[in-house]
């Protein structure tokens, strides 16, 4: 999102954005992963599953409480309106957040005290390991926890006592800021609500290794003595990589999980539906069988399919919650017994229109004329190119696609859609998606501002570049709501 911090945030663009889809008519806003972003700034490569990201606190709200200044908000350095630069932003806004968090500590009404009390009690099972790494973390310039010393890096009853008490200060910052988060994303929800807009989150499969909660659940992953993972996240070859994808995230040990009756899962579940209303489960075919690479690959090519926890898993979580909220993200190598297990407890899988057209195998799944209604069809995905941005592209330089590929994909493409080389692309798929059986359909914001590559948001084995677009203010403006919203009344969604 725009605004003058360098990085969307919490405050009134947010707000914007949601009268924007209420005007047109919208009544689903998907999100990426919220939590606080590590190495690469990948929201799937997060400091922990359950914390939020304290860069998505608005300080014009904090402002407002008395918690910083106006003239703290006066200078601000000039970032880049269409991108986001991480390691500026973090410069500029950590010092303002620790300011904020030290008058919140002096000056608090014994009410705002309270409530963070009882937030912080409610929410310990994860904060109180996630504080203390975040603060060991800096006081260790950064390094990986697997470079701490023996007795910290091991969890050593002794040692965590030592640290919980000579970081105190830190700690308790890194908890406010949680406090922070969760009560300006509560108001966001709130508004929305009130607009009809509900929310669709996204939990990960896999957690980052260097995060809370390997550290803090060493027993739950398959690493060695020091920590270091023996086999690794990935997937095979396919459409984005002729080498595969290596995640590098720490492999679940799928057995301890299940003899603790998944209650890490279900906790991690539990937090994602307090703020969500329904989440995106990442990477689903991973739980009937995942791709498992050893520790030390440089590629995702020497790995092997691992089977998964299955029914076993999704009937823990069924008895935990009964109706499952999740839309299953059944994309990539997907066989029968995946689909098996996705149809066996009702979810909802995905569909992407840009990958009908070409030589994926599983295309003509991805055709409308073949949707079912228990789906999600999306224009485009967030490792994707921008529609405009894949129709434009003459070569496949994001996959294995060739120059002929790309000719017949677009001839295809020109003459299923049935749209003239004139007509906009982008307005043509989201028609193509909204006008489907599917029961849902959603359009990434680039593909309605009809953005192309410049504003590609992933490109899946880039390790840095990505997730950095931001849409410019002023952008969203009355034609495009109007457009958004007579396909919405045409289609009845």
């Amino acid at each position: 999102m725009p605004g003058r911090f360098g990085v969307g945030d919490l405050g009134p663009c947010a707000f914007e954005f949601a009268d924007f889809l209420a005007d047109a008519g919208q009544k689903l806003w998907q999100v990426l992963p919220l939590n606080p972003t590590g190495y690469g700034d990948s929201p799937y490569q997060c400091f922990s599953a359950f914390a939020g990201n304290p860069l998505l606190i608005s300080l014009e709200r904090l402002a407002e409480r008395g918690l910083l200044q106006a003239s703290d908000l006066a200078k601000v350095p000039a970032f880049p309106e269409e991108s986001v630069d991480y390691g500026a932003v973090i410069q500029y806004k950590m010092p303002l957040l620790r300011r904020a968090a030290e008058v919140f500590f002096s000056d608090a009404s014994g009410a705002e005290r309270a409530a963070f009390e009882r937030f912080a009690e409610g929410a310990g099972a994860w904060l109180d390991d996630y504080a203390l790494f975040m603060a060991a973390k800096d006081a260790h310039a950064g390094a990986m926890w697997t470079t701490w010393e023996a007795e910290l890096r091991g969890r050593e009853a002794k040692a965590l006592g030592e640290w919980r008490k000579k970081m105190a200060p830190e700690i308790a910052a890194y908890k406010y800021w949680q406090f922070e988060f969760f009560d300006q994303w509560q108001r966001l929800r709130d508004y929305c609500k009130d607009r009809g807009i509900r929310f669709m989150g996204d939990i990960p499969i896999y957690v980052a290794h260097d995060s809370a909660d390997v550290w803090a659940h060493p027993d739950l992953f398959f690493l060695d003595e020091k920590g270091a993972p023996t086999v690794v996240s990935g997937v095979p070859p396919d459409y984005f990589s002729a080498t595969g994808q290596l995640w590098g995230n720490p492999i679940y040990r799928w057995e301890a999980l299940a003899e603790r009756g998944y209650k890490w899962w279900i906790e991690r579940f539990r937090a994602s539906l307090a703020l969500f209303d329904m989440v995106r489960l990442d990477h689903f075919r991973g739980f009937e069988a995942y791709w498992e690479v050893p520790g030390g690959e440089t590629t995702a090519i020497h790995g092997c399919w691992r089977k998964g926890p299955g029914e076993d898993f999704l009937s823990a979580l069924q008895n935990a919650f009964g109706g499952l909220p999740i839309v299953a993200e059944n994309l990539g190598v997907i066989t029968p017994p995946v689909e098996k297990l996705r149809q066996q407890f009702g979810l909802p899988g995905m569909s992407l229109l840009q990958f009908a057209f070409g030589t994926d195998p599983q295309g003509p799944s991805f055709r409308p004329h073949n949707y079912s209604r228990d789906l999600v069809a999306y224009t485009g995905g967030h490792d994707n190119d921008t529609t405009v941005g894949w129709w434009n592209s003459s070569v496949g330089a994001d996959s294995t696609r060739s120059l002929e590929d790309v000719r017949k994909e677009h001839e295809f493409a020109r003459a299923y859609l049935n749209f003239r080389d004139d007509a906009e692309i982008n307005w043509v798929m989201i028609r193509a998606v909204m006008q489907s059986v599917a029961d849902v359909a959603i359009v990434p914001l680039q593909d309605v501002l009809g953005l192309g590559s410049e504003a590609r948001l992933n490109l899946p084995g880039r390790v840095s570049g990505n997730w950095k677009w931001r849409y410019k203010a002023g952008a969203l403006g009355k034609e495009l709501s109007a457009r958004l919203r007579l396909f919405a009344g045409l289609y009845e969604r």
